[in-house]
């Protein structure tokens, strides 16, 4: 969900331009290259369709440790020892009193005898890898503005992560293993981005939404493809889930570098008008092929484009004080949702519940989350929305830590409706950033926002590893954190129906 929210490429669409509005006798960037393709034809549709692809791999490698690094079940081999039951502790077992049911080698905990290690140990690779994610959005993210161009990042995040996964099967201890995990981390962080800013921008202005739905469905199959990868896989050594995740990803780097056209805007903005008129050209519909129309001159390139970059956006929201309070207040609530929407699945293996379904099911709940978020998102007020689904996602977790055996058959459930409340409550965030900043720092809040959101996901593998044998370490925090930070959002203001302003000044303006 972090940077995978296509639902709302339709409404980034109307701050993709800059401030400064281009004269009324210049046609705009969006006119011209609509002139030349069209709005949406095959070349385009299959353009987005590889692009999108890559969220497949973006998903799979994001929650891949639920499986890998899962603590594996365990029986008793001396029936005659009656300090040995479902319940015990086998740190406090000897180790001819008890045996793994699968092969040691298929999960790292018991491959690397780490059963007994600290939570810091055992939730460390995982933490590693949205460490990676966190660096690597602040340090990546206006390589696909400047340098790069948005093939190039997309091909080269694709290509690291791959390579990184692939190398993850030599591993012999958990300290390479993170290592590895934090570099896969560190590039996958620019994918879902450079894919959703790709796919828009090879598409008029009228398509945008739907082709970011592609991108949503892609996501949704790479997370899908997982439990069914690793029931195929079940009793093989863990590396073999890299493999099979890591070869087909590095393939697809190949064809990302063959195949996809880069973006014909970064290009005419980068002065590059040949190259971009070649790629508008190659996608371009049958009946928009007559020379005459491909003509750029006096279109205003410079004005499509912003010179404001992430830093100095984020330093013109720290001087007011109002922008401040607003931006401190969503990244508060997305670091509260961020801990459950990560923590969620990668908390699975503490359930008394199928491992493989229960991820399916999680899968499955994003598809409802955001079918709803898309079709009431013009009837729902914002602030009382992401309120009220944080409030039942943080009384569903803590419902979790309950026992008994009613309880563990209600568990399940419990957890798919706070991972669903958490699901729902990012999407409608993230419309709700989108309309509290103007168009000079919009994109730079979501980005703070996106941000929030994998800090969360840094600190819930410990957690899940603490909620091993105590669910109120980790389930009981989920609830308690996403509940106080959802609180945040009665500071915010109301802002459904309103107009987007573009200007810092016309939004205090407002506000006054």
């Amino acid at each position: 969900m972090a940077e995978r929210t296509p639902l709302l490429s339709q409404a980034d669409s109307a701050e993709s331009g800059s401030t400064q509005a281009p004269e009324k006798h210049l046609p705009s960037l969006d006119s011209s290259i609509e002139r030349c393709i069209g709005d949406f034809g095959w070349g385009q549709f299959l353009q987005a369709v590889l692009v999108s692809i890559a969220w497949t791999f973006d998903a799979q490698q994001t929650f891949i440790s639920v499986f890998t690094d899962a603590q594996p079940t365990w029986h008793c081999t001396q029936l005659q020892d009656e300090s040995c039951n479902s319940v015990s502790n086998i740190c406090h077992l000897s180790k001819n009193s008890w045996a793994w049911d699968w092969p040691v080698d298929s999960s790292i905990v018991s491959a690397w005898e780490l059963e007994c290690a600290a939570s810091f140990v055992t939730g460390l690779a995982a933490s590693s890898f949205f460490m990676g994610c966190l660096l690597g959005g602040l340090v990546l993210s206006t390589l696909a503005d400047t340098l790069l161009g948005r093939k190039n990042m997309l091909f080269l995040s694709c290509l690291m992560m791959s390579l990184s996964s692939l190398l993850t099967i030599f591993c012999t201890n958990i300290w390479i293993y993170s290592a590895l995990r934090f570099v896969c981390g560190f590039f996958r962080s620019t994918i879902g981005t450079c894919a959703l800013v790709l796919t828009t921008e090879l598409v008029g202005r009228r398509w945008r939404g739907q082709v970011g739905i592609i991108g949503f469905f892609c996501f949704t199959i790479g997370f899908l493809s997982l439990p069914a990868i690793a029931y195929m896989n079940r009793g093989s050594p863990w590396s073999s889930l890299y493999l099979w995740t890591s070869i087909p990803a590095l393939f697809y780097s190949i064809l990302v570098r063959l195949f996809v056209h880069e973006s014909p805007r970064w290009l005419l903005a980068r002065g590059r008008e040949d190259e971009a008129m070649a790629t508008l050209k190659s996608i371009a519909s049958p009946n928009h092929s007559s020379s005459s129309i491909w003509n750029f001159s006096g279109v205003p390139f410079e004005q499509k484009t912003s010179n404001t970059s992430l830093y100095s956006a984020i330093k013109i929201l720290l001087e007011k004080r109002w922008a401040l309070r607003r931006l401190s207040a969503v990244m508060g609530i997305g670091f509260g949702v961020g801990l459950v929407y990560y923590g969620m699945p990668l908390g699975l293996g503490n359930l008394a519940f199928n491992l493989y379904l229960s991820v399916t099911l999680n899968a499955l709940s994003e598809i409802p989350s955001s079918l709803l978020t898309f079709l009431l998102i013009g009837k729902l007020n914002r602030r009382t929305s992401v309120l009220f689904f944080t409030l039942l996602s943080g009384v569903c977790s803590i419902m979790c830590v309950f026992k008994g055996k009613l309880w563990k058959r209600l568990q399940i459930g419990l957890e798919l409706a706070s991972f669903f409340s958490a699901c729902t409550a990012f999407n409608i965030l993230l419309i709700f950033t989108i309309e509290m900043f103007p168009t000079c720092v919009r994109n730079s809040a979501m980005s703070m926002v996106r941000q929030a959101l994998v800090l969360g996901g840094v600190f819930c593998p410990m957690l899940i590893a603490a909620g091993r044998g105590n669910g109120l370490s980790s389930y009981g925090v989920f609830g308690l954190v996403i509940g106080s930070c959802g609180l945040l959002a009665a500071c915010l203001p109301e802002t459904r129906g309103r107009a987007l302003c573009d200007t810092m000044e016309e939004e205090e303006a407002r506000k006054g």
